[in-house]
């Protein structure tokens, strides 16, 4: 009975197909495309108005380099966002909560903001693994610290957004478990574990889009750090 709340974490297949490839590419159907009017419906000025906030917003501490990057990141908080958002519906699949998804988009934009780092300013990046001011005793200890801290750096995106949503889920599973078990014994108690599934869920719908942000703020410091 323990392993069955863990299936829902499992990548299911139909007919051999994933369907974890659906539901990456299904969300940019959702969003209304631009059109060339004047003036464009509400969902659409609205949909605008927050892209162009939060893009403006994440690129405010980058220099000019940095903003090449506008549109990959502010893509990446729209495309996490949503399946974050669509994998809080019933019978449907989360691939944010697969370690390896989550990986395959941490680890290349991590590289490439070190890569960018040693093209551009190596002096300054490799600067980052050995603080000034330091004591020769230390020296050889802070840059075999600086480094692990740095070479960790993808595997705290990927973990982060892992096991935040995995966490959020299964509370979600089992507390509604439990809702439907007591409903038949105890309907007074039914009742309040329900309210504090609802209060769950609306935490769960906040956690979905901070944990989508704070990806994409975390990858705009390492970015930072290197232009």
């Amino acid at each position: 009975m323990a392993m069955s709340f863990f299936d829902q974490f499992a990548s299911p297949f139909y007919l051999g197909v994933p369907l974890m490839a659906i539901a990456i590419v299904l969300p940019w159907v959702l969003y209304p495309a631009p059109s060339t009017r004047w003036v464009n419906n509400r969902l659409t000025t609205i949909q605008s108005w927050l892209i162009n906030r939060f893009t403006s917003q994440l690129m405010m501490p980058l220099n000019t380099g940095g903003h090449k990057w506008a549109l990959l990141l502010t893509s990446l908080m729209v495309f996490l966002v949503t399946i974050n958002l669509l994998g809080l519906l019933p019978y449907t699949f989360t691939p944010t909560t697969q370690l390896s998804m989550n990986m395959g988009f941490a680890v290349p934009l991590w590289l490439a903001t070190v890569i960018i780092g040693m093209r551009n300013q190596p002096t300054v990046a490799l600067g980052h693994l050995l603080p000034e001011g330091t004591p020769i005793l230390l020296i050889p200890v802070l840059i075999i610290i600086e480094t692990i801290s740095l070479f960790i750096r993808p595997l705290a995106l990927g973990v982060r957004l892992t096991a935040n949503l995995t966490a959020g889920h299964l509370l979600i599973q089992l507390i509604a478990t439990a809702v439907f078990v007591l409903l038949p014994m105890m309907p007074t108690v039914a009742i309040l574990t329900a309210t504090v599934l609802f209060l769950l869920t609306l935490l769960e719908v906040a956690v979905a889009m901070i944990q989508a942000y704070v990806f994409v703020l975390l990858l705009s410091l390492y970015l930072q750090d290197n232009v």
